[in-house]
């Protein structure tokens, strides 16, 4: 076949193609319409699972937003800022000392003539067992030096003598108001029956600064283990104060001490674990962390009472000399064992209230007062902080309050007290009506 010859064949081969497809129907409207709905419903599901995709993605992206700010606000709450929460104890221990430098300077003109086996302030009044509590709780008392007691044991020793030959300058009021501070000064760091020199962490004035973070802790913790822990350190504590700062005229030896002391501590962590294991087993994890905070409070208030009473029980068997107005003894050798009794219940009794303000008041104020909640709420890291300024304020005013409610010095009838004492006269040849006992603190 020649060039040509095969040029024309396709080109009526192209030609019988064209004819052909034109002569084919065209779809119709039916038909159409059909590819038209599937063609929306397409693009329909395509635009749905776009819309979908960006729900998901959305969700997930304020999902992993919450997840984190719940992360970030926990780990906040959970961090401890270590340098506000020690400048809150600073300020808590400063606002003690205050309160105490107030009630001595508002006292200072109106001090009675000194007399060191006299009391400063009326005994026979709460207002004045809390002024003179609250100046032994002072926390500045820590500060004086060996040589400055001993100068100061030396101007109560020479008292007579400094009132006869005042310095130039000094109203004998004045010289009677030196007298009562140095008096103040010397005796913190002595037992008032012997005499000996009492450890700082177990003095009254070391009270606040030693054991008020211990508490601190106590009601900072949300488990266990931290709950059990600064249990024992804070009854081990307590039971050397009691210790040191019981009535001295009762010996007791060092086989009474250790057994009282073990059963004083098993108490106290059996009452904070029984606690709060029930809580654990009760509640929730998250509700269970809540209430751990509130375990402190019944569990201090039992632990201390048993505390003070097993370590201070001794004294009931034994007994405590009674004295007469001038603080002699009016039957040297013998002791009454229902005045014992009286002081231990009555110290007892002071401890278990000592810890509702300790322990209870300030959460309760935490979570009351408007201007607190909404400072925690924004910053939940400030809780330590004011809770450690709060438990230090509380702890330093309420335990001379709370000691103040029983005097120190107590009083009983003789008609009360054991038969040998009944009958004694004094110097003016009368018999007694009433004798008094060192109840301890």
């Amino acid at each position: 076949m020649s060039l040509r010859t095969a040029c024309q064949t396709a080109s009526r081969f192209v030609k019988t193609t064209n004819n052909n497809a034109a002569s084919l129907p065209l779809p119709n409207a039916r038909f159409n319409r059909v590819i038209r709905c599937k063609s929306v419903a397409t693009e329909s599901s395509l635009n749905s699972a776009r819309a979908s995709s960006k729900t998901v993605n959305s969700t997930s992206t304020s999902s992993t937003a919450k997840t984190a700010a719940t992360t970030n606000a926990e780990s906040q709450s959970q961090s401890t800022p270590l340098v506000q929460t020690a400048m809150a104890a600073a300020a808590g221990i400063a606002t003690v000392s205050i309160a105490a430098a107030a009630v001595e300077s508002t006292t200072a003109s109106s001090v009675p003539p000194f007399n060191p086996s006299d009391q400063r302030f009326d005994q026979s009044t709460f207002a004045g067992r809390f002024c003179r509590m609250i100046l032994e709780c002072d926390p500045r008392l820590l500060t004086y030096t060996a040589d400055e007691m001993r100068r100061s044991k030396e101007m109560v020793l020479n008292y007579t003598s400094m009132l006869e030959h005042l310095p130039d300058g000094m109203t004998e009021r004045e010289m009677h108001h030196a007298l009562w501070e140095a008096q103040r000064i010397s005796s913190s760091s002595l037992h008032p029956d012997t005499g000996d020199s009492i450890p700082q962490p177990f003095r009254i004035c070391g009270y606040v600064p030693y054991n008020g973070p211990v508490c601190v802790a106590m009601v900072a913790s949300t488990s266990t283990p931290a709950l059990l822990f600064w249990s024992w350190i804070n009854q081990s504590q307590n039971a050397l104060v009691n210790y040191f700062n019981r009535n001295a005229s009762s010996e007791m030896d060092n086989g009474t001490l250790v057994k009282s002391y073990t059963a004083a501590v098993a108490s106290a962590l059996t009452v904070a674990f029984g606690l709060a294991t029930f809580i654990q087993r009760r509640f929730e994890p998250a509700k269970a962390k809540q209430l751990m905070k509130w375990v402190a409070f019944p569990s201090a208030v039992v632990a201390s009472s048993l505390n003070c009473y097993i370590v201070r029980s001794p004294e009931i068997t034994s007994g405590v000399p009674l004295l007469n107005d001038d603080f002699e003894d009016v039957a040297p050798g013998q002791t009454s064992q229902v005045a014992a009794r009286n002081g231990v219940n009555s110290t007892t009794a002071s401890r278990a209230l000592l810890q509702a303000p300790v322990y209870f008041l300030p959460p309760v104020l935490i979570g009351s007062l408007p201007v607190l909640k909404r400072a925690v709420a924004r910053n939940p890291a400030l809780s330590v902080p004011l809770t450690t300024y709060l438990v230090l304020v509380s702890f330093g005013l309420g335990l001379p309050a709370t000691v103040a409610i029983f005097p120190q010095m107590a009083e009983i009838d003789v008609q009360d007290v054991e038969e040998h004492y009944q009958g004694l006269r004094g110097k003016d040849g009368l018999p007694y009506q009433k004798l008094y006992y060192n109840k301890g603190l």
